[in-house]
């Protein structure tokens, strides 16, 4: 009963970055990597706390790995009205949090084929 009254009280006192680092590891551990389709996984989800950054790491595969295959304006625009509508990390977005998506090559990991960072400016309706 002790043990559980302590794990309580400390869950209570955790800040809103560390909760964002515990969950977003703890995602990873469970979630990645996960096929969203046949040309793109979700590699993981990092947060930084010195800029307040949920950040997604993708792979493109296949046919869309490719510089210049993904119109980066369209994939700007879909993600951020994504952000705009999702329900899942309302509390990071109430807080002001930013959002940062990269999608690195297969066939070059170390080749970023496209990034971008949404700032409360960005995503607030």
């Amino acid at each position: 009963m002790y043990v559980l009254a302590v794990l309580l009280m400390t869950a209570c006192q955790e800040s809103m970055s560390e909760k964002a680092a515990r969950e977003a590891k703890l995602y990873t551990k469970k979630n990645c990597p996960a096929a969203m389709s046949d040309v793109l996984r979700m590699d993981s989800m990092t947060f930084d706390a010195s800029t307040l950054t949920l950040h997604y790491h993708y792979t493109l595969m296949g046919r869309a790995d490719n510089v210049g295959t993904l119109n980066q304006e369209e994939a700007r625009r879909a993600l951020l009205t994504e952000l705009q509508n999702t329900t899942q990390v309302s509390e990071y977005k109430e807080e002001g949090y930013n959002f940062a998506y990269t999608y690195h090559s297969e066939k070059s990991p170390q080749t970023v084929l496209f990034t971008v960072t949404f700032t409360k400016k960005d995503y607030r309706h």
